[in-house]
């Protein structure tokens, strides 16, 4: 039960936010952009796991995500209905969690967060090369999401199916961060010397987190290439990897909420900003690169206003 609560206490705000973008913005451009950032909160969440939850530098999401999606991709390509080749998409995050983590035996702090950004550069790579498979750097078509014959086509059933992915994975991750496996990362994060010497291993904690988080950014990969329609190996560069990471810190790394503000923040903010370059004096409005300068300014205030985030501190 407590679950269930943790994730309607993170979701219903969300909820109260879509009924007045809706009226605002137009249904179908709002329930959109809601649906982007129901997915990028499903691949925050397991950067908040690894991040926030274990402490360790995570510089490669990006290419968990990739895995969860080109794998999704393949599979829906050659027959497999979307709901049976989701299980199998997120497992390749999860194993692409374990293949990441391995270096955190003998490596750690900003060593392993270099291990991990290489790890995501041989995964863009191979996805880029490997033509047969994933047609490389010409990307790939996905088709719709569907369910026994039922086809997510409208914006509203997407954002509800991606709503719905969201609740079950907020869900599972309150219940692991309440559970010895939180407890154990939790240890880690703060002191691998004495989480080791009361019997929690940190290689297992890590590897775990990983784990976790690696499956999350599987089904937001799953989830994201039938929403775009089309993947390529850029989209899930190192921009992506690095909006990932700031969208945790955005958010408060150090609880599941910030993974919702934080995608809030990243995939709306931007929105908004060229929204409003219309409404500016006429040099204002055509000055090159003033997205980026608005949208730094904003993260900027984040983080000396919130410096533990959006959300908070608390786990």
């Amino acid at each position: 039960m407590s679950g269930l609560r943790t994730a309607w206490r993170h979701l219903w705000p969300w909820a109260l936010i879509l009924a007045l973008a809706v009226p605002a913005m137009g249904a179908d451009y709002a329930l959109g952009k809601a649906t982007l950032v129901i997915t990028y909160a499903i691949a925050g969440l397991g950067v908040v796991i690894v991040v926030g939850q274990a402490g360790q530098i995570a510089l490669g999401q990006a290419a968990l995500v990739a895995l969860g999606a080109y794998v999704q991709a393949v599979l829906v390509g050659r027959g497999l209905a979307p709901l049976l080749a989701m299980p199998l998409a997120i497992a390749a995050g999860a194993l692409g969690g374990a293949l990441a983590s391995l270096p955190a035996r003998r490596l750690g702090g900003l060593y392993f967060g270099m291990s991990t950004l290489a790890f995501a550069l041989i995964v863009e790579e191979v996805l880029a090369r490997w033509d047969s498979v994933t047609q490389g750097a010409a990307g790939m078509a996905v088709a719709g999401f569907s369910v026994f014959g039922w086809r997510a086509d409208a914006t509203l059933a997407q954002a509800l199916v991606s709503l719905g992915a969201l609740a079950a994975a907020l869900l599972l991750c309150a219940r692991l961060v309440d559970s010895r496996h939180g407890r154990a990362w939790r240890a880690v994060r703060d002191d691998e010397v004495a989480a080791a010497a009361c019997g929690v291993s940190p290689a297992a904690a890590k590897m775990q987190a990983f784990v976790v988080g690696g499956a999350l950014s599987g089904l937001a990969g799953a989830l994201y290439a039938h929403w775009i329609g089309f993947i390529s190996p850029e989209q899930f560069g190192l921009v992506f990897s690095f909006e990932l990471l700031m969208l945790a810190f955005i958010g408060g790394a150090r609880r599941l909420g910030g993974a919702l503000w934080g995608a809030l923040v990243i995939v709306a903010i931007p929105q908004l900003i060229a929204v409003l370059r219309d409404h500016l004096p006429g040099d204002w409005a055509r000055a090159a690169g003033l997205e980026l300068v608005l949208f730094g300014a904003v993260i900027v205030a984040v983080v000396l206003l919130r410096p533990s985030g959006i959300a908070g501190a608390r786990p």
